[in-house]
């Protein structure tokens, strides 16, 4: 892609990379050497540039501190074995951050301005790209509310913001999930679609119980009744039952459009695999545990990818999944959706960026 967007450069003079440890890398704790910054004022973006990564300077009455108006995405890159570098998806994310955008009443991003300035930021920090299986750039753009002021109403200015993090795996193991009966995360009218930051602060206390008894996350269910799987903590959810993959459907703007979400279910489909998507209410899911007919269920994000699922918890009973094998489908998708980031296999949905 030409770059057409004037983008001030100011390159760091101290990068971290060489005291960096790619061998032991927390997800989300190393952050590389530069960000690109934009700034929305007068009904415009504007003031593109890239700068070393540094704190941000913030006024205690700023508006987002106080009210919450942000929202972010989460996107990754890659190297294949010949060292280029391979962006994943970088469209659908630019959508559903305007998407996002407009239920919180910030000011959408022109799609220019997202992908040069992501485009720009990733090949000054290509370094941190890691070239190792399993390994990529996590990207994490997002915008705030940036009025100092204390009064309710939508902001009049904003920042735009894109920095990345190389990591290694979300998860290490298989996770432990267990269905949340009491607490809602999202209902319908509400925000739960959109990528807004209070979206998961609101989740975090009913996720510390069920962390605190031994699980490592939550499957939500419906806020009207609590009878149907909605999606889990930091994931899309989905189950297979005898034959068939079953996936909350997206069209009751409780749930997030996830990405790897649609990728799996292309793919699926693609596989000759039958797709319902569909509310699984919990007691269909207790039977099929019951009666061994439920054969899989892994969550699906763009941090995970392909997360396995190994215990459900149940109106107080624990379900123990088998462990999979690599003929196991959410094996089997993995492989096929690494090897398309990665660059291994012919790429037929035009879902990678090559730089």
């Amino acid at each position: 892609m030409n770059t057409t967007l004037t983008i001030d450069i100011t390159k760091t003079s101290s990068s971290k990379l060489a005291q960096t440890n790619f061998d032991d890398l927390k997800f989300g704790q190393t952050i590389s050497d530069h960000m690109f910054i934009a700034d929305y004022e007068n009904g415009e973006w504007g003031n593109f540039r890239i700068e070393p990564y540094a704190p941000l300077q913030l006024n205690p009455a700023n508006a987002t501190l106080h009210y919450g108006q942000s929202v972010f995405e989460g996107m990754k890159a890659y190297k294949n074995d010949a060292g280029e570098t391979l962006l994943f998806r970088a469209d659908a994310n630019q959508k559903r951050l305007n998407e996002s955008a407009k239920r919180m009443c910030i000011p959408e991003l022109p799609e220019n301005i997202f992908m040069e300035g992501l485009l720009q930021l990733l090949k000054i920090d290509s370094a941190w790209i890691p070239n190792r299986p399993g390994y990529s750039l996590y990207i994490r753009p997002f915008i705030f509310a940036t009025d100092d002021y204390l009064g309710i109403r939508p902001s009049e200015k904003y920042k735009f913001m894109i920095f990345t993090c190389p990591v290694g795996h979300y998860y290490s193991k298989p996770v432990s999930v267990k269905v949340e009966s009491k607490y809602t995360r999202a209902a319908e009218g509400g925000t739960g679609y959109a990528k807004a930051a209070g979206n998961y602060a609101g989740s975090l206390y009913p996720a510390l119980l069920a962390q605190k008894e031994g699980y490592d996350q939550l499957l939500w269910t419906d806020g009207k009744s609590h009878q149907h799987i909605e999606e889990s903590g930091t994931m899309n959810v989905m189950f297979i039952i005898n034959d068939t993959l079953i996936t909350a459907p997206t069209t009751t703007g409780t749930i997030l459009k996830g990405i790897t979400r649609d990728s799996v279910l292309t793919l699926a489909r693609e596989m000759g695999v039958k797709v319902e998507e569909r509310f699984l209410r919990v007691a269909e899911l207790e039977d099929a545990l019951k009666s061994h007919t439920l054969k899989e269920a892994f969550g699906t994000g763009t941090a995970a990818t392909i997360a396995h699922i190994s215990k459900i918890h149940i109106s107080g009973n624990d379900y123990e999944l088998p462990q999979k094998d690599e003929t196991a489908f959410s094996n089997r998708v993995l492989k096929r959706l690494d090897d398309i980031k990665y660059g291994k296999i012919e790429d037929s949905h035009n879902w990678i960026i090559k730089l």
